[in-house]
């Protein structure tokens, strides 16, 4: 048979689309495995962070500012969404498992990045009118960090919450099924078209599926599926794994769940220290996040003890007594650029919906109802994600003379939260080191396009990522 579309991938992006999609009475099938090994979804905190994420790089740009409206939007989306997932799927378990967001600006950063990043949240919630409370941390019972290490300031954003995202695959799994849906429990090969028209995708196993549109929502993996199509791929901005470590732990029974999100601004590369309560007892925590030259399935020791560290350092020096249930792994699909791969692309009914780096699983609904009015030809919304065509050069978030010297901070803020013990005559030598080996770079790559600080602080320990960098620089030159 022939399906209406075919959505390549089941985590929270692609099972949300194929979910959408089969409502609008189109017959749909989901490709992709449910174990969903080292899938960035299955791995996330799920926080449906908005204004929580907010840094002053992102405001940096028309385009970042545009993430922020997306992210916005995705926040009203979410109390429907659970109610429509929970009809849908008929598992009526609550799929939020913490309400509101505390965000604390503690010491164990450094002042150029946390507290800039943790105004740049502040001034934000203020300019959309946004709810939000300072706190008094005398009140907070929960916390007990090590006094080195202890909070400074704090606010609380009462209408970011977060999902259990375990259970929002099952329901999305669930819901899609009982409305008609095929769900294939295998991944895809290739992506097949002839004629520059898309035909179908080609399974693992060799299997054939038919279709007369695909969207392909397989995050870090989802260029790997149209390597037949060079000529395309090559004007597409690469996608770089963002690998990221969380884990799971059952709390003693003398220390009692938080009942909100608990974390810091963004810093080091990453989203900030967090915590999420998953009830019965049980706490996220995370996360990490080191660009790496493939996905990986497994999480090194090393990026496992630093996080149980400082969790337990800036959290709650009790996590001691916790008990590990299980450490997961994702990997983040990070375009060249930073910004998300969505739309038609290049081919006749071929769409993509990946590079969303972390904000995927927060996008989920609102990427669905996007992607579905295009696909049926509907106007639901004056939402414009045209800019983010995945077929593009590559877009300037951060300013190329400003590149550089975010880098570094960013570096240095990575040292400060291993508590590096460096005297204080060497930060300026290393500020300069580090300055002009990114600098040359930068100047290497191309005279103008500059990839985001991430990309520039790992290109320079990874080779492939630099050829690959310069390759896509290349085809719009």
């Amino acid at each position: 048979m022939e399906y209406d579309v075919i959505v390549v991938g089941s985590g929270a992006i692609g099972g949300s689309i194929a979910y959408e999609l089969s409502t609008r009475n189109l017959n749909v099938c989901r490709v992709g495995e449910t174990d969903r090994v080292n899938a960035a979804s299955k791995a996330a905190g799920a926080m449906n962070g908005c204004f929580g994420e907010v840094t002053s790089g992102l405001l940096a740009s028309d385009y970042g500012r545009l993430k922020l409206r997306m992210d916005r939007q995705a926040q009203d989306l979410w109390p429907t969404w659970a109610e429509r997932l929970e009809r849908s799927s008929g598992n009526t378990r609550p799929l939020f498992s913490a309400i509101g967001t505390q965000v604390l600006l503690n010491s164990a950063g450094m002042d150029e990045v946390d507290t800039v990043n943790y105004e740049a949240i502040e001034q934000t919630l203020k300019e959309y009118g946004e709810p939000f409370e300072t706190i008094d941390l005398r009140t907070m019972g929960w916390l007990n960090p090590d006094h080195l290490v202890r909070p400074l300031r704090g606010l609380f954003i009462p209408n970011e919450h977060s999902v259990n995202s375990h259970l929002l695959l099952e329901k999305l799994d669930a819901a899609l099924m009982a409305g008609g849906g095929t769900l294939k429990n295998e991944n895809a090969r290739r992506v097949l078209a002839e004629g520059e028209v898309v035909t179908g995708v080609e399974l693992n196993s060799g299997e054939l599926i038919w279709g007369k549109k695909v969207v392909v929502a397989a995050g870090v993996h989802s260029l790997d599926l149209l390597n037949e199509f060079d000529n395309l791929v090559k004007k597409i901005p690469p996608l770089f794994s963002g690998y990221g470590v969380s884990i799971l732990v059952k709390l003693p029974d003398d220390l009692p769940l938080p009942d909100s999100v608990i974390r810091t601004p963004n810093r080091a590369f990453a989203c900030g220290l967090h915590c999420v309560p998953r009830g019965d007892g049980i706490l996220y925590l995370g996360a990490t996040n080191i660009l790496s030259e493939r996905p990986k399935q497994q999480a090194l020791v090393s990026d496992v003890q630093f996080l149980l560290d400082c969790a337990v350092d800036q959290l709650n020096l009790d996590l001691h007594n916790a008990e590990i249930i299980s450490i997961q792994v994702g990997n983040r699909p990070i375009p060249a650029d930073g910004f998300p791969l969505i739309g038609e692309c290049g081919i006749d009914g071929l769409w993509l919906a990946t590079g969303t780096y972390r904000d995927g699983l927060h996008q989920s609904p609102l990427l669905a109802g996007y992607i579905a009015d295009c696909l049926t030809d509907v106007k639901s919304t004056d939402l414009d994600l045209s800019v983010f065509n995945p077929v593009r050069a590559p877009l300037t978030g951060l300013a190329r003379e400003s590149t550089v010297q975010e880098t570094v901070k960013q570096m240095f803020a990575t040292g400060y939260e291993y508590r590096w013990d460096i005297k204080p005559y060497w930060l300026p030598l290393l500020d300069k080191g580090l300055s002009s080996n990114y600098q040359q770079l930068i100047d290497d790559l191309h005279p103008s396009f500059t990839p985001p600080p991430e990309l520039v602080a790992f290109s320079y320990l990874y080779e492939s990522m630099r050829l690959r960098l310069s390759q896509y620089y290349k085809e719009w030159s």
